[in-house]
């Protein structure tokens, strides 16, 4: 409860929403996470990050080793996605970009980033993004949260950054419940494990 006179520190609520979340829900479930959890495809036609030449997407890009699936339109309903590409997702789309269009890191985008091939890598480049992210959020200050988005955010431009840091919140805790759902699912799904592995070539085609 506050009391009158009572100056509110809006960056420290808005950056400790998520950070709370962060440090003690999402980021601790995802330690452990093993490759056959990473790539495990619960249905048929999931999107992936796969190996390069073998997207299921036509439209696959990435520059390196391992693309992600990956079309626009993006088809309706959206194809169910592995633990992989949700993590992509938030990595590129949801932090990298937005510390890069905001805070000087480094140019993130979907057509020309390295996808990652294992879940160590992922969660090495999920944790550099976060820390990109966070920090520049925290030094924005209370002023610094009333400025335009400007245009690196499209028609939101003249939104004040404190929406965006809402918005990214949001996409955060959203997106990270989706992954930790499917670590779930992976967990109690019986032959899980046997089907996240590429299967063995007959003994007469070896």
């Amino acid at each position: 409860m506050t009391h009158p006179g009572t100056t509110l520190d809006w960056n420290d609520l808005l950056s400790d929403q998520l950070d709370w979340h962060w440090r003690h829900h999402l980021r601790p479930r995802l330690d452990g996470l093993t490759d056959e959890e990473y790539l495990w495809e619960p249905v048929a036609g999931c999107w992936s990050v796969r190996p390069r030449g073998d997207g299921a997407a036509s439209g696959a890009i990435g520059n390196g080793d391992f693309v992600i699936d990956f079309v626009r339109p993006e088809p309706s309903p959206p194809p169910v996605t592995t633990i992989a590409w949700r993590l992509a997702h938030i990595i590129v789309g949801v932090l990298g970009a937005r510390a890069a269009a905001h805070f000087g890191g480094p140019a993130v985008e979907y057509p020309t980033f390295p996808y990652a091939g294992t879940a160590g890598e992922a969660l090495r480049q999920l944790d550099e993004v976060y820390a990109a992210w966070a920090d520049g959020v925290r030094e924005l200050g209370a002023e610094g949260l009333s400025r335009p988005c400007g245009p690196a955010e499209g028609p939101f431009a003249d939104h004040p950054m404190a929406a965006l840091v809402l918005h990214v919140n949001r996409e955060v805790v959203h997106h990270g419940a989706e992954t930790l759902l499917l670590r779930d699912l992976y967990r109690d799904t019986p032959g899980a494990r046997a089907r996240s592995r590429p299967e063995e070539p007959a003994a007469s085609e070896r």
